[in-house]
């Protein structure tokens, strides 16, 4: 049974509506459609799940139309599909008139009587669903192992069974004399098996079992015995020699961390001399602003390349070739088909599977462009290609902003206001970036005058402690305490290796709610995604300290892998968490940007498959190298030719 059906405008304006069960209205569901799938250009699906109803839909991109059917997720109703084609069709032929002719004044102050016609398609609809009669089984004796008698399943032991016999035709005549010859020796090989099977049927059981273990063991010495060769005279030495490098420190005592004093005192570990212009890139940079991405498009690029080569002779052409050029392709004030779209579609799907977007969202963008523009009336002298490639810029665009903007610094501001400090985990696979990438963050914070605490929580990784306990160091070089009023403005908490992530990110929030700072950043070990224990210790993480902001870490490089990691991260953390509304991820890091050119397409599909904005990006090997996503000119790396 139907909970509900409804049509309505792109505009807003709801035209009919149908309420199958009593219950709450369909407007919350209704409106998570529109916000989750039809804002964020996400139609490459017709079902969306809100809470417990399934919603599907259908839009109509002349009339500017969205068919909206509701049902519980719990009901199998296979006629969902033909009603709702069935009621598209029925009320764009019934009121098309008042559409063309009154346009937006005919939506505001018509009346669509359709309970009569819709009551009708929906019987139609149940009672073709009930016409396919069910597959029924075959019987024992439609089978072919009825047709099979109990001899000849029957098989008795060390009997070989029967070959089929095939009927070849005899190509005697076209062999060579040398394969003629070879026949006599096939055939004394057949009458040696012959007779050596019809011994062994005159052998009892015991016997052939016996007499077969000695040829096992005859075949294996001889075997032995020729793959023994003499050793050689001169043995070579055993175990390895440590390689000395030209550069290296001959002094292991100076990179020897295993003393548990040293844990968490900076003043045991060695002062390293670092030159602070190479640490922080860019002089001319604005202290604590944090820059958008750039990228050139390619008008800018084709617009310097005019202005460079003002002299070139322009390529005249003939007249009616020049005309018939241009009038080739456009469309000329008619509706879009599929079949017009198709062919740009394929090449813009392999087009972005080349810019590295995962290909199952490749697949499911040009879907939903095409579910946008069928049907769409287009202007004269509009070619499809560029339709289609404007339609998909606008949803990529759209995919790159976020539903919810990720404001840090606002949020620790407010969290200064409570008198608590702001707590940031950052997740991800191995080696993508996360120490580094949050050394980033805390000088970024630093710049903006807040006070970072670093939790060493990754008690698994050799030499994990000590590269944060590095980066605290270098901080705070860079920002010592007199430029801050005596005030140290990045520590670390750590407890050394092997402790419980969960109990060090506890321990390390009391203490900077106890000393005063205002932003705690907490690293986690790296683990991969199907790794069970691993994924329900971070689940503790989260759902202990539940800090205010989970970023999941990842690298640009990757393409269907992004998918992947994501999807098995948030299903991971929902599995594994007590809670009944669990902690998922907020929002990502996507580092190694600087690393692949144009080929972006990473960020279009972590953004799609988490509907979660990208809050930092990395682009390089300094303090300063963070960036915020510039939505327009990822777009722009992405649709480069």
């Amino acid at each position: 049974m139907l909970d509900f059906f409804t049509i309505f405008s792109k505009g807003g304006l709801v035209l009919w509506c149908f309420q199958g069960v009593r219950g709450p209205a369909a407007t919350a569901p209704v409106n998570a459609l529109i916000r989750s799938v039809l804002l964020q250009e996400r139609g490459g699906n017709n079902s969306f799940t809100h809470e417990a109803l399934t919603l599907k839909y259908k839009l109509d991109n002349q009339f500017e139309l969205v068919f909206v059917v509701g049902f519980q997720k719990i009901l199998t109703l296979t006629y969902v599909d033909k009603l709702i084609d069935d009621v598209h069709k029925e009320f764009r032929d019934k009121y098309r008139n008042e559409f063309q002719q009154k346009g937006a004044l005919g939506l505001l102050n018509g009346t669509f009587d359709f309970k009569d016609d819709f009551m009708r398609l929906l019987r139609d609809a149940e009672e073709s669903s009930k016409v396919r009669a069910p597959t029924v089984m075959k019987t024992f004796e439609q089978s072919l192992k009825s047709q099979k008698t109990v001899k000849c399943m029957i098989e008795t032991r060390g009997e070989k069974p029967k070959e089929k016999v095939k009927n070849k035709k005899n190509k005697g005549s076209k062999k060579d004399g040398t394969e003629a010859v070879a026949v006599p020796s096939k055939a004394s090989a057949g009458d040696k098996q012959l007779s050596a099977a019809g011994d062994k049927e005159e052998l009892t059981k015991d016997e052939i079992l016996q007499k077969n273990r000695e040829e096992f063991f005859r075949r294996h010495m001889k075997a032995g015995e020729k793959s023994r060769s003499p050793k050689p005279d001169t043995q070579k030495e055993k175990g390895k020699k440590p390689r000395v490098w030209d550069l290296g420190n001959s002094n292991a005592k100076v990179l020897d961390y295993s003393n548990s004093a040293t844990n968490g005192s900076a003043e045991a570990c060695p002062v390293e001399e670092f030159d602070p212009d190479m640490a922080l890139g860019d002089k001319n940079r604005e202290p604590g602003r944090l820059y958008d991405l750039e990228y050139e498009s390619d008008d800018e690029a084709e617009e310097e390349k005019v202005v460079q080569n003002p002299s070139k002779p322009s390529v005249k052409k003939g007249g009616l070739g020049g005309m018939f050029g241009m009038l080739k392709g456009l469309v000329g004030s008619k509706s879009l088909t599929r079949e017009d779209m198709d062919p740009v579609l394929e090449k813009m799907k392999d087009h972005l599977i080349a810019k590295n977007v995962a290909a199952e969202i490749a697949v499911q963008l040009c879907e939903s462009v095409a579910k946008k523009l069928e049907g769409k009336v287009m202007g004269t002298f509009t070619t499809v290609t560029s339709t289609v490639k404007q339609a998909l810029q606008e949803a990529l665009v759209q995919i790159l902003q976020p539903q919810r903007r990720v404001d840090v610094l606002r949020d620790v501001m407010d969290a200064q206001r409570h008198r608590r400090p702001y707590v940031i985990t950052f997740c991800g696979v191995n080696g993508v970036g996360k120490s580094t990438n949050l050394a980033k963050i805390s000088f970024w914070l630093i710049e903006n005058g807040f006070s970072v605490l670093i939790a060493a929580c990754d008690t698994f990784r050799a030499g994990a402690v000590e590269q944060l306990r590095t980066h605290t160091r270098r901080l705070n070089a860079l920002h010592p305490p007199e430029s801050h009023g005596g005030r140290t403005m990045v520590q670390l908490y750590e407890k050394g290796y092997g402790k419980d992530a969960a109990g060090i990110a506890m321990e390390a929030i009391s203490y900077a709610r106890n000393q005063g700072f205002d932003v705690v950043l907490v690293d986690t070990a790296g683990r991969m995604q199907d790794n069970a224990p691993l994924m329900t210790a971070l689940a503790k993480l989260i759902a202990v300290n539940a800090p205010d902001l989970v970023l999941f870490v990842g690298e640009a490089l990757v393409g269907n892998e992004a998918v992947d990691q994501l999807v098995k991260f948030n299903k991971a953390l929902a599995d594994h968490s007590m809670a009944q509304t669990p902690r998922l991820i907020d929002g990502i890091v996507l580092t190694k940007f600087d690393t692949i050119d144009d080929k972006v397409g990473a960020a279009i599909s972590m953004t799609y498959i988490t509907s979660k904005p990208i809050v930092f990006v990395g682009t390089g090997q300094t303090y300063c190298d963070l960036r915020s996503l510039n939505a327009k000119a990822v777009v722009a790396a992405l649709m480069k030719a």
